[in-house]
């Protein structure tokens, strides 16, 4: 499952557009990263590129009397889709443990050097990690992507079955060891599950289909696969809800990364 699945020219023009628009938008990138099926480890040759990145404006926009809009969206480009989070929002929801700035922040795939302040987003993720949160998290995207087909006895989109599995591995990983995230790239997921041979096996059967075919290629259907996937989404509430993190220490700790990054930048 390699983790090369972005080429040196889409890098180049992605790292292009996104300093096109810090201009237009007036505004720095702090962290930009791949966060689809290329960063998951498991792209079809049709798969899109999903380009996130963290920002932040000069100082004078956060001291407005009515908050500015906190994201910044446009319209996807030939397969490119760029979106991004403000720094502020970043931050209050990586305080609540939120799986997906998490995902951002351990992407194996960037399109931009990181900012230094990634390397205290991620001590502070690791510091409020939730475990209880993230599993209920990925136990939600986990049955929604199976509903339909893991009840049924037809073929079914690789896609889909991948949609289910990469939750159901963080699930996994979470019950072996609830103080660590799990990470977002599925090679680094089955290396921490502890899978048996037969199951790390079917499951790059299916990375390799998927790197063939389209989003929508039928597969034949893997009963122990299915299996784990139906056991470890059931399992999500046996994580402890407890956490050892002190609310008051994280916030205090993220207020001041905050107004440290904004103080470095520009009034306007």
């Amino acid at each position: 499952m390699s983790l090369n699945t972005v080429s040196p020219a889409i890098k180049h023009d992605v790292a292009q557009r996104l300093k096109t628009l810090e201009r237009q938008e007036n505004m720095h990138i702090l962290l930009a990263v791949e966060s689809g099926s290329r960063a998951w480890g498991f792209p079809s040759p049709d798969s899109d590129y999903d380009i996130r990145f963290v920002y932040i404006r000069p100082r004078d926009w956060y001291l407005q009397l009515h908050p500015g809009r906190d994201v910044i969206e446009t319209p996807i480009e030939n397969d490119i889709d760029l979106n991004g989070w403000d720094i502020r929002k970043a931050l209050l929801l990586l305080l609540k443990s939120n799986a997906v700035i998490s995902e951002w922040i351990d992407s194996p795939i960037r399109y931009l050097p990181d900012h230094p302040v990634v390397q205290h987003l991620s001590q502070l993720a690791d510091t409020v990690l939730n475990a209880r949160g993230l599993a209920h998290h990925y136990a939600s995207l986990g049955n929604n992507a199976a509903e339909r087909w893991l009840t049924s006895d037809g073929p079914v989109p690789v896609k889909k079955y991948f949609y289910a599995l990469r939750p159901a591995l963080a699930i996994r990983c979470l019950r072996l060891a609830p103080h660590s995230r799990p990470p977002m790239n599925l090679q680094a997921l089955v290396e921490r599950a502890t899978l048996t041979p037969a199951l790390q096996e079917d499951i790059a059967t299916l990375v390799a289909a998927k790197a063939r075919t389209n989003e929508r290629h039928n597969t034949a259907r893997l009963p122990a696969l299915e299996a784990l996937i139906k056991d470890e989404l059931h399992r999500a509430p046996e994580i402890p809800a407890h956490t050892t993190c002190n609310a008051t220490q994280a916030l205090a700790q993220s207020n001041q990364i905050f107004l440290d990054l904004v103080n470095s930048f520009p009034a306007s």
